[in-house]
């Protein structure tokens, strides 16, 4: 990563991530203590595709770290939709399973939406399934999808109010892009999707006060488009570690920006476990 050179300020998501997991782990030692149950996640993974292993991989560390306990289904690549949904289904009616990940993507073979729609809404701690949409839309209890429920924290660590702000989201993806947004609405922010259909996008993105890149395209957001001063959050994760916006321009312009890595990527993890703990008091209650 280049030096800073303007007063461009980075969201150490990183350091806000490390915090959320400490408070975690102290949150599921109190759990276990009075229950004699320790939380627990289980994750789900279909075929041997290495980044998904190695994200899996990481996620059941930081479990072990947090006092999560970690329960790992590995499925073959040639598993039918009806096989992982009845796994899933499994899963939310064992007792001793509070939470569950499906790591996605699945594959080709495989109806996505059918395999997160098998899991309980209580133990849907990554927020993917149609009642977690439902509950945060509405501002209900629920469980929020990880990725936006960590920028949402990032947000709120740097002072950042989306109240009045214009908020321009670059994507529309069902877990990140339109969650995003709907948090932002929440918020009292006036909220802008963009996506591969919008005509001028450079306009729309001058127009941000806030902006999320989610688009999944490497430096794909220029920092002579980036409003001066304005708050940017880069969700997105590319070969090569660099994200959706092209970050040694856009550092030149913004005010807050997120780096990647260390920016956006931790808090998706925090916030999966800190979920995870919050299912388990639920169910143990």
């Amino acid at each position: 990563m280049s030096s800073t050179p303007t007063d461009a300020r980075l969201m150490d998501g990183s350091g806000l991530a490390r915090r959320l997991v400490e408070e975690t782990a102290a949150r599921a030692a109190d759990l276990t203590r009075r229950t004699g149950t320790p939380p627990c996640l289980a994750t789900v993974l279909v075929g041997e595709d290495p980044a998904s292993v190695t994200y899996v991989r990481m996620k059941r560390a930081r479990c072990e770290k947090a006092g999560i306990r970690s329960r790992h289904v590995e499925l073959p690549a040639t598993t039918t939709t009806a096989e992982v949904v009845a796994t899933l289904e499994g899963l939310s009616n064992d007792p001793e399973v509070h939470g569950i990940l499906l790591q996605h993507p699945v594959g080709p073979g495989i109806d996505e939406r059918a395999a997160f729609e098998a899991i309980a809404p209580e133990k849907d701690v990554d927020g993917v399934t149609f009642s977690s949409f439902a509950t945060m839309s509405f501002g209900l209890p629920g469980f929020v999808s990880c990725t936006p429920g960590g920028i949402m924290r990032l947000l709120d660590a740097y002072g950042v109010d989306p109240a009045g702000k214009r908020a321009v989201v670059v994507g529309r993806s069902a877990i990140l892009g339109k969650p995003a947004g709907m948090m932002l609405l929440a918020r009292n922010a006036t909220v802008t999707y963009c996506h591969s259909h919008t005509a001028d996008l450079s306009a729309a993105v001058r127009e941000a006060d806030i902006l999320v890149a989610a688009v999944g395209r490497p430096r794909f957001i220029k920092g002579e488009d980036i409003k001066p001063g304005a708050v940017v959050v880069d969700a997105g994760y590319n070969p090569g570690n660099v994200g959706d916006v092209d970050f040694d321009t856009a550092v030149t312009r913004a005010g807050l920006i997120t780096p990647v890595p260390g920016g956006v990527g931790p808090m998706t993890i925090a916030v999966l476990l800190a979920q995870t703990v919050d299912a388990a008091e639920r169910q143990l209650a």
